[in-house]
């Protein structure tokens, strides 16, 4: 009568998969350096709402005693708050009282008629509310303040930056650590490399994607919470495709620095086979930062798959896209990232396993 051993089944795909990808978003929740950052970056996101409320909101109109006689002079200006005296002396008083921070009397020398008194110093704001200005108009008049525009390219561009390094950098040092200290050999005797691989691309792929999911929730509530609904509405529909775009497009980088970081065995040899794809994420951060304005460019960065998570959201945002634009956008980049995954699938199976020199692209391809 024979025994038949019983030998562990082999684990599925979907399992391994899910072990994996549960392992890395594990250890990077235990690691306080990732808590921190991620902690300092919301707290910059949310303190850069707060602070352009403060900053940009309006302010309290300026309050002026005005003396019988000029009253005509501030009649209807809106950014005045008018206080109505009977003569000099008491608005003098008032102005000494900190009641008001000017005093509007008749001047019947002065073109417009009126004086008006400060304390210690002249009234800016009341001079300019009472300045009087030639009507302007724009033949092309912008759509979005450039000062805003500038603020909200910014953002973009950083935040896909530092998300992009961050994570994309986690990535290929886990890759690398795991081939220097040969675990890599342990663990593909019981999963496949393309296991492994995704297994990482999706563990990384979640954190980012929630750090930043959780970055355009808090920005929006801070508008919200702020009052600063007309950027909120202006907002809105450009943060969610930025989203949508970066939770792909972060697959796509994933994957070439895994494949990338597979061709050495060393941790100092790193950097320089991840430059490439390092350039790739730098190239639209400084592009969306020096050309938000020029619509050529954010034109063609809109539809280039490593610079389109920023160029296309700010185009919807500055209201120059078709609605159709963002989708036919987000069609190239899904098949960049499928393209990229294969490739970046075959370098990374065949370069697993080779210690030593770093390994040529052109091997890493024919295996």
């Amino acid at each position: 009568m024979s025994t038949t051993l019983d030998r562990p089944a082999t684990p599925r795909f979907v399992d391994s998969v899910g072990l994996i990808a549960g392992r890395e978003i594990t250890m990077r929740l235990r690691s306080k350096t990732f808590l921190i950052s991620t902690g300092v970056l919301m707290l910059a996101v949310l303190a850069s709402v707060v602070l352009g409320s403060l900053f940009g909101g309006q302010s309290d109109a300026p309050k002026v005693a005005v003396v019988a006689g000029a009253s005509s002079a501030v009649d209807g200006n809106a950014a005045l708050d008018v206080v109505s005296v009977d003569d000099q002396a008491a608005g003098e008083q008032l102005l000494r009282d900190g009641e008001v921070d000017a005093i509007v009397v008749p001047a019947a020398s002065d073109p417009l008629g009126v004086t008006v008194i400060g304390l210690d110093q002249t009234p800016s704001d009341v001079v300019q509310a009472l300045a009087v200005y030639p009507s302007v108009e724009l033949l092309e008049p912008a759509a979005v303040d450039p000062g805003l525009a500038y603020l909200v390219a910014f953002g973009f561009g950083i935040v896909f930056f530092m998300s992009a390094i961050t994570f994309g950098s986690t990535i290929a040092q886990s890759v690398v650590e795991e081939k220097q200290t040969r675990v890599v050999e342990i663990l593909l005797s019981t999963v496949s490399a393309r296991a492994l691989l995704t297994g990482k691309v999706i563990g990384n792929s979640v954190l980012a994607f929630g750090q930043i999911l959780a970055i355009a929730v808090i920005a929006l509530l801070g508008l919200m919470l702020t009052g600063q609904r007309v950027l909120l509405g202006g907002l809105g529909a450009s943060v969610i495709w930025f989203v949508v775009f970066f939770a792909v497009g972060f697959v796509m980088l994933a994957a070439l620095f895994a494949a990338t970081a597979a061709m050495v065995s060393r941790a100092e040899d790193m950097g320089s086979v991840t430059t490439p794809v390092t350039m790739l994420i730098m190239l639209p951060y400084f592009l969306i930062i020096f050309f938000n304005d020029n619509p050529t460019v954010l034109a063609i960065m809109s539809y280039v798959p490593f610079s389109a998570p920023v160029g296309m959201p700010m185009r919807v945002f500055l209201g120059t896209a078709e609605w159709w634009e963002p989708f036919v956008s987000l069609a190239i980049l899904i098949a960049t990232t499928v393209l990229a995954v294969l490739i970046g699938e075959r370098i990374y199976r065949n370069s697993l396993l080779k210690t030593g020199p770093r390994v040529k692209l052109g091997e890493a391809l024919r295996g």
